[in-house]
């Protein structure tokens, strides 16, 4: 299974030759970024897609790996107004519980804490000082639960237990995907109403947090930080074959490099990590702290009807 909709929408409209019942598709291009909607709306759709019903907006844009403060204002306002669109159901009296999923001791896993980590939270606020709080803001709280290697525990009994006690209108998750093209990596930016299940890009097959777990209304939000090394791989062969079928003398050479025999060969390079090798980039450190404090900021704007997006930096950097 793909993390990311819009590439499980590519590869199911390559495999098939045509648009795919079920599922509608709409782009925006903008200033800084490409923002597609994929709506998963049938149970045939969702076949096809591999993902349950429910809408999944992407926000691409290759300025998230620059360093520029100002674009990244815009990007916050983007994703504060996108996950606004998830959000419209609920009330602005809405609380929220923001969790950040992943492993802090471990870079490319680490983008949830580090999101956490600078996420404004008020809980505390408006249980002990009321009279300090301006109008605009929403009831926030926010956990960075670990992993199951090392709390013992799964992440969904954690966050459960965290519901049932505080009680929140929603669930916000924040983790880091699995891509299918280097070209993703910190570069798009996925927002759910759907829920998640921890771990699945890189085949763990775990607990979910979904509205029917939690029972509260689940939206995650995701960024790619590695990539399947097969996928890398079979790209690679992809683009050798096209270059061999352009040139007449080496047809011969792409006739003997059938798909089978090339798979079974990247089988055997990968069988040592039992073919779930994952890479990410050497600056994946700075990457994930720059997004973590976009999704911050957009979790900001989108949570706090009265916080001017311009007054994010404040607390960010």
């Amino acid at each position: 299974m793909l993390d990311l909709a819009i590439e499980a929408h590519d590869l199911a409209r390559a495999r098939t030759g045509k648009e795919i019942p079920g599922v509608k598709v709409t782009r925006e291009e903008l200033p800084y970024a490409l923002v597609t909607v994929v709506r998963v709306e049938t149970e045939e759709g969702e076949r096809a897609m591999e993902k349950p019903r429910g809408t999944y907006i992407t926000v691409e844009s290759p300025a998230l790996l620059d360093n520029n403060r100002q674009v990244h204002q815009e990007l916050i306002k983007l994703v504060g107004e996108k996950l606004r669109l998830l959000l419209q159901d609920l009330p602005e009296t809405a609380s929220a519980l923001v969790v950040g999923l992943g492993n802090w001791h471990a870079t490319p896993d680490a983008l949830g804490p580090r999101t956490v980590d600078y996420t404004l939270v008020t809980r505390h606020l408006f249980h002990y000082v009321p009279q300090e709080l301006q109008g605009g803001l929403r009831e926030v709280s926010a956990l960075a639960p670990g992993v199951l290697g090392i709390t013992g525990i799964e992440t969904a009994e954690i966050i459960r237990g965290v519901v049932e006690k505080i009680r929140p209108d929603v669930v916000i998750t924040v983790d880091a995907l699995a891509a299918r093209s280097v070209s993703r990596i910190a570069t798009s930016i996925q927002l759910a109403d759907t829920g998640i299940n921890p771990g699945s890009g890189i085949g763990s097959d775990r607990t979910g947090i979904t509205r029917e777990i939690m029972g509260v209304p689940v939206i995650a939000v995701g960024v790619p930080t590695v990539v399947h090394a097969a996928f890398i791989a079979q790209d690679a062969m992809e683009k050798l074959w096209e270059e061999l079928k352009r040139h007449p003398r080496l047809q011969e050479v792409y006739r003997c490099l059938h798909p089978e025999v090339v798979q079974r060969v990247l089988d055997q390079l990968l069988a040592p990590f039992g073919g779930r090798l994952m890479v990410t980039p050497k600056e994946i450190d700075t990457l994930v702290q720059n997004t973590a404090r976009i999704l911050a900021g957009g979790l900001a704007v989108a949570l706090h009807p009265g916080m001017n997006p311009e007054d994010t930096g404040m607390y960010l950097y």
